[in-house]
């Protein structure tokens, strides 16, 4: 169970597609293959069928698309919250470079050492962010930084660390019996998937819809955020009070948020909050 809140918290999920360049190095592609072509051979390789299409790749013939974040940062005793995504602009070929997306994640999370919260975090977003940064020749000293005893300072990389909270092995068992994150979101009155799943990414991201791919992280983002509010509830880290104020700002990020241009997904977002809140209200 979680032992604490830091004063700086980023509830983040990073999105990801197979890398067309690992499929023609691996496999031997002429470079004028398409890059749909070559995410299918990859598929193949992996042992995709008619019930599996595309089969879940090993995260480092991936390449990272997008890395989104609810941050808490309590200050004086202020609270504010912050959705930060990369890339900031998806229409900027620059920013989309993965090189910029992962780089910046990294050197934020150097920089600030902010608590971490994920989901399957630790086995598999902690994992890709290592793995495409040694592939892509990164440096991120203060982010890879560990100390020699725990109470010296930030270890994202131990095993239930305080710094690196993984939603998934706080609550999991074994196996099927392991719930998904929308599985919990959606019980507790929190969205989940909306429209479209993490499946669906590589298929927008060949289409050239890198927007849609930030928005979608972003919900996911917002849904662990929600769900790890919910857990430090439970675990008596914020009595009800402070729990009811601690939605009213993600409640006020929404509103405030939603009304921009092409922000209209966090709207969507709200509703189906409201929706979902309305339905598990009934004494249980």
């Amino acid at each position: 169970m979680i032992k604490s809140v830091s004063p700086r918290v980023w509830a983040f999920d990073c999105e990801w597609v197979p890398d067309p360049l690992a499929g023609r190095i691996l496999y031997g592609l002429p470079d004028s293959t398409p890059p749909a072509d070559v995410m299918r051979r990859m598929w193949e390789e992996a042992g995709a069928d008619d019930e599996d299409p595309t089969p879940y790749l090993k995260t480092a013939v991936c390449r990272i698309v997008s890395i989104a974040a609810v941050q808490r940062l309590e200050q004086r005793g202020e609270v504010t919250l912050m959705l930060l995504s990369l890339p900031k602009d998806p229409d900027d070929e620059a920013q989309r470079l993965e090189s910029s997306i992962l780089g910046s994640f990294l050197q934020g999370v150097g920089d600030r050492s902010p608590q971490l919260v994920g989901y399957n975090s630790f086995n598999a977003d902690m994992k890709i962010l290592i793995q495409r940064g040694v592939i892509l020749g990164l440096r991120a000293a203060t982010f890879c930084r560990r100390p020699d005893k725990p109470w010296e300072g930030v270890d994202y990389f131990a095993r239930h660390s305080e710094d690196h909270v993984d939603l998934k092995d706080v609550w999991s068992g074994f196996g099927k019996a392991s719930p998904s994150l929308h599985e919990m979101a959606v019980q507790s009155g929190i969205p989940g998937k909306l429209d479209i799943d993490g499946e669906a990414v590589a298929s927008l991201w060949l289409e050239g819809n890198f927007r849609r791919i930030v928005q979608y992280n972003e919900c996911d983002a917002l849904t662990t955020y929600l769900v790890w509010l919910r857990l430090a509830h439970f675990a008596g880290k914020f009595d009800d009070e402070e729990y009811e104020r601690e939605q009213s700002r993600v409640r006020t990020l929404l509103e405030t948020e939603k009304v921009k241009p092409g922000r209209e997904h966090l709207g969507a977002f709200l509703a189906e909050w409201d929706r979902l809140r309305a339905i598990v209200s009934v004494p249980r």
